[in-house]
């Protein structure tokens, strides 16, 4: 608690007062009314605002004691005194139930609306009260005293109703001994699960892949660049993989740019010169387009047949998908839908895993008996994090990049300051390069107040009459994008206008200067995949981030962190951090349970403990028959 005296502006926090008037307010000509309550401490006096809420009138009365909590401003006509909107309040009152809400540690719930904290405290004090005891521990008894972690019955009345004397500032960050329980609790039924899942693709039956090597040969010598050795480090780690007779099931990871979808053509070569077909899944429409439009020439210069097939192909070639008469099909999760049926699926390449479900993976492995599945994601991963969370996989790291790229330079502008950034265009434009303008949306709209790409092209093409501007979004036609991206890449257009559609996909060297229109409305990780577009050459590149005030805090973190930083894994756990991990990893996407209570950043370190323990149980009893509780109860967290 706070004297009223000494709070401050613009923070969150309580006061204890007495009521000293409390009245409905209606402002001159308006159309709302705002119950007001003035409350004194002794030190100073403190206003309470509720607009259109006249019945909490009925709630106070003259000389209660009430507490107050909310966000600390200044009377707006005045410049001085101390006002809240809508606070958090307690009245203090001698009443039987008073024990639960005042003169102890009290919990402060989410509520709907017409539910105060105060029922809901005593909804929950009831419910624990009643039913705490018909709680039954789960986790083996051996496995919580060999970590030192109370009985669950004792951790949940305690993260409730704590005892005195408990540590509110570890409560309040979620890391108390009995958070730590139940946190603990669901790491070690995610890990359990991913350990349970894991154990059943060592012991299923795979394909044990062994190519000639010709056709294999002559892609390598087909390359216009060398491996890194990163790349090649990985490639026999895959290799090893598909010659065992157990289905590969692993993980490639790497930086914008690393070379990821080279060393999967490689894979799908090998899987196509043993005789089996693969498929490449992209989460969007657009990323499986580009895959096919960068590979096709090469496949077929190879003599392998590749198609593509997503949701909006005319052209759907089935019957030879199904006779093995393709070799490769790229596509979307139309790849997974009825109607598709391979002859021989022997591997799966899936780009963008968090964007994929456990569930989507499994459908796709249904087409075929147990296929190697390989798969790629651009979101560097703090490592530990990337074992755990795909902890049935294994794990490779492409961590090095091309030996002729030099670090893009990120710079800060903002609306007012574009003529220097016009300025760089002219520039670059006059050594010969080429440049991208990246917009949020294509078209203007009365819902949002963006700038657009289709007003944007029309903008360059004023302010440069005298060079080429195209246009590219995602929904134009396929063969019209794949002429502008053409047009782009063969020099013939100076300046691209786009959306998000090139966030993946197509190489053009010669490009050294990307503007990304309202910076501030982009996420992190889309900034600095965006930003992997150019520096593919060997001419130094530039990002120009171009902001709109105004924009929050987070905001501000977002684009500072892109001006400092052009290691994928920094920024990764900067916005892991930013947005917390349900969002940075879309787990209610991806196929993984949500986390209620445990935070996969936060708890790195019992997260690395959890999987410990659930590999080893896994391990010495695969079907968890001596644990029937808790495979009962990995199934239900499962589901």
């Amino acid at each position: 608690l706070k004297k009223i005296s000494g709070l401050s502006y613009g923070r969150v926090e309580t006061v204890s007062g007495t009521v000293i008037s409390a009245d409905v307010i209606k402002p001159a000509g308006k159309n709302f009314r705002i119950f007001e309550l003035v409350i004194n401490d002794g030190s100073a006096l403190l206003k309470g605002k509720w607009f259109n809420q006249p019945f909490m009138k009925s709630t106070f009365t003259v000389g209660n004691n009430v507490v107050l909590c909310g966000t600390v401003k200044k009377n707006p006509y005045w410049g001085i005194g101390f006002e809240m909107d809508n606070p958090e309040y307690e009245v203090v009152s001698d009443s039987d139930d008073a024990s639960i809400h005042v003169n102890r540690i009290v919990p402060v719930y989410r509520v709907t609306s017409g539910l105060s904290v105060r029922q809901m405290r005593s909804i929950m004090f009831q419910l624990v009260s009643a039913h705490v005891h018909d709680v039954h521990d789960t986790i083996p008894m051996e496995l919580l005293n060999k970590n030192m972690f109370s009985d669950l019955r004792s951790a949940l009345s305690q993260i409730h109703f704590p005892d005195a004397g408990t540590d509110t500032e570890l409560l309040n960050r979620g890391v108390s001994n009995f958070h730590t329980r139940l946190s603990f609790d669901e790491l070690f039924m995610l890990e359990l699960g991913l350990a349970v899942l894991k154990h059943g693709t060592i012991v299923e039956k795979g394909i044990p892949f062994n190519p000639p090597g010709i056709i294999f040969k002559n892609l390598i010598d087909s390359l216009p660049f060398h491996l890194t050795n990163a790349q090649e480090n990985v490639f026999n780690e895959i290799l090893n993989d598909m010659q065992r007779a157990c289905p590969m099931n692993r993980l490639i990871q790497g930086d914008v740019g690393c070379g990821k979808t080279i060393v999967a053509l490689m894979a799908m070569v090998i899987a196509a010169e043993s005789g089996y077909q693969s498929a490449l899944m992209a989460p969007t429409e657009i990323l499986a387009e580009q895959h096919y439009l960068n590979i096709y020439k090469t496949m077929e210069k190879l003599g392998l047949k590749i198609c593509l097939l997503t949701g909006s192909t005319t052209d759907r070639p089935l019957e030879q998908i199904a006779s093995g008469e393709i070799n490769m099909v790229v596509g979307t999760h139309a790849l997974i839908q009825e109607g598709v049926a391979f002859r021989n699926l022997g591997l799966a390449v899936i780009d963008e895993q968090h964007r994929f479900g456990v569930m989507q993976r499994s459908n796709l492995k249904r087409k075929a008996l147990n296929p190697d599945v390989l798969i790629m994601t651009a979101t560097p991963i703090p490592r530990t994090l990337a074992l755990t969370l795909y902890g049935n996989l294994d794990y490779s790291v492409i961590d090095e990049l091309p030996p002729d790229r030099r670090p893009v330079k990120t710079l800060l502008f903002h609306a007012d300051q574009k003529e220097p950034v016009y300025r760089s265009i002219t520039e670059e434009v006059k050594k010969g390069r080429q440049v991208y303008i990246v917009y949020p949306v294509i078209e203007e709209s009365e819902k949002t107040d963006l700038r657009s790409a289709s007003m944007g092209k029309k903008g360059f093409e004023r302010v440069f009459p005298e060079l080429r501007v195209g246009l590219l979004h995602g929904r134009m036609k396929t063969p019209e994008r794949e002429q502008m991206m053409t047009s782009f890449k063969n020099g013939e257009i100076d300046i691209l206008v786009c959306t998000t559609v090139i966030e993946v996909g197509v190489d053009v060297p010669n490009a050294t200067l990307m503007i990304i229109i309202h910076a501030e409305r982009f996420g992190l990780s889309q900034l600095h995949q965006l930003r992997g577009r150019i520096g593919r050459g060997a001419y130094q590149s530039f990002c120009k981030l171009l902001a709109y005030a105004p924009y929050g805090e987070e905001a501000r973190r977002r684009l500072n962190i892109m001006v400092k930083s052009n290691d994928g894994f920094r920024i990764a756990e900067e916005d892991l951090n930013i947005r917390g991990p349900g969002e940075f990893f879309g787990t209610r996407q991806s196929g993984m349970p949500d986390l209620k209570i445990a935070n996969i950043v936060r708890d790195a370190k019992l997260l690395h403990n959890a999987r410990h323990e659930a590999f080893t149980i896994v391990e010495n009893d695969p079907q968890l028959k001596g644990y029937p509780l808790l495979k009962n109860y990995v199934e239900t967290f499962w589901e």
